[in-house]
């Protein structure tokens, strides 16, 4: 098949990153993933995988650790989700995604094999499923050294975790975000995400709650890992230059800098040193250069990122309490401007009021609107929560109309509330500049 028939097909299959509400329980089956991996050869075990699990951070937690091994000069898979743009960015080789090509010849290796399968029974498998298979075989094609695999939801259920023996594990920041599936509190939240953590292997988190740091020693203890807890200090911020000191399992790394912006990536920093650092423990070292360089050199789109100056476009995929307090303090910390003029969309499962208690006082203007997918909250609904003067719209597209047409030189028009809503705004950005260039 073609690539648009590819897509088509990986579509028609049930995408819970796009549902609105679902049973977590009776929704997600790992048995189902183990069954349809085993269709395929079990690929994943076959992969030395550094696995990543967290509520704040699992992304570019992942995606450093990932820029580190590739300065380190070793051929690297990095698979994550949602993407922004294209499907092909969730499955990556030292930053490069998946061809057109290859995705179309994994589909039509594994597409008989899951038309085998009853669409009624409970083996029929999902979008994410399907599209972690690929990944896996994708990654044994291609022989990569290692893998750095962020999980989709949770971490028990998730597909991922069918990954039995990873070199190690990661466990991000961890706060209260799909609360409906995972639990509403911080411990059980904590305990669906500490599942990753697998027997007699190596565990190392980010700092955390107390209550959440006891749940991942207690499933460390139980599984006979060592567990190594990392954390970092701001030394200073200067002319876009943001250097931090990292006490590593083995090392010190005094002057740090990541290519990420906002203080919370400091932490995401020293999590993934200590995962790349823990790999000493099977003879891999890597050096502290390669470190330094692959912090500085990582690319993670759509996490403050600066689409545009003058005014300036900053986009973040914030999308619970924590992510929006930690984005709030980054804007305020790290740019000027004289307006903030807020451009919000919010899928209906998320913490809305939390989202918008740390945003809405930050903002002068505020355009609310909806990505163009089903779980997008309706704009008006929004205003309920936002307690102040706010414009409607019905797009993305037609939100940032009205943020451009408002603002100022001097000014700063924030995007955030979703990566759904970011990814349409990347895209809409890409097609300008490729029709400015035509």
């Amino acid at each position: 098949m073609n690539y648009r028939e590819a897509l088509d097909y990986l579509e028609s299959f049930t995408n819970y990153e796009r549902i609105p509400s679902f049973n977590y329980k009776k929704s997600l089956k790992l048995e189902r993933m183990s069954r349809l991996a085993g269709s395929v050869g079990n690929p994943h075990l076959n992969l030395r995988c550094i696995h990543v699990a967290g509520t704040k951070g699992k992304g570019s937690t992942s995606a450093m650790a990932a820029s580190i091994l590739k300065e380190a000069g070793y051929r690297v898979g990095l698979y994550t989700s949602p993407h922004l743009i294209s499907f092909r960015e969730r499955i990556k080789i030292n930053d490069d995604p998946i061809k057109e090509e290859e995705l179309c010849g994994i589909i039509d290796r594994i597409k008989p094999v899951i038309d085998a399968i009853d669409k009624k029974s409970d083996f029929y498998p999902t979008f994410f499923e399907i599209y972690t298979t690929i990944a896996f075989l994708y990654f044994e094609e291609k022989k990569t050294d290692f893998c750095v695999v962020e999980t989709g939801l949770g971490g028990r259920l998730d597909a991922t975790n069918i990954i039995e023996k990873p070199l190690c594990c990661g466990i991000t920041q961890i706060s209260l975000e799909h609360t409906q599936a995972l639990g509403d509190t911080l411990e059980a939240i904590a305990a669906e995400k500490a599942c990753i953590i697998k027997e007699g292997r190596i565990c190392v988190s980010s700092t955390q709650e107390v209550p959440v740091m006891e749940v991942i020693a207690k499933k460390c203890r139980d599984k006979n890992n060592r567990l190594f807890v990392v954390g970092s200090k701001l030394l200073f911020k200067k002319e876009n230059r943001q250097v931090f000191s990292v006490k590593g399992i083995f090392g010190e790394y005094p002057f740090a800098e990541v290519g990420l912006a906002g203080d919370h990536q400091f932490m995401n920093a020293a999590t993934a040193i200590g995962l790349i650092e823990s790999l000493r423990f099977y003879d891999i070292i890597v050096s502290a250069s390669d470190i330094m360089e692959g912090l500085k050199n990582v690319k993670w789109p759509g996490r403050l990122q600066v689409l545009a100056r003058d005014p300036y476009v900053v986009l973040d995929g914030a999308q619970n309490k924590a992510s929006a307090r930690a984005l709030k303090e980054a804007v305020t910390g790290y740019f000027n401007y004289n307006k903030l003029i807020l451009v919000l969309g919010i899928s209906s499962d998320k913490d809305i009021r939390g989202i918008c208690e740390e945003l809405v006082p930050l903002s002068d203007e505020i355009i609310l609107t909806k990505a163009n997918i089903p779980r997008a909250q309706e704009p008006l609904v929004l205003s309920k929560f936002v307690g102040k003067p706010s414009r409607i719209t019905g797009s993305v597209s037609e939100a940032m109309d009205a943020a451009r047409g408002i603002a100022g030189p001097q000014d700063l028009i924030l995007v955030t509330g979703s990566l759904f809503v970011v990814g349409e705004v990347l895209k809409e950005y890409q097609s300008s500049v490729l029709s400015a260039r035509a």
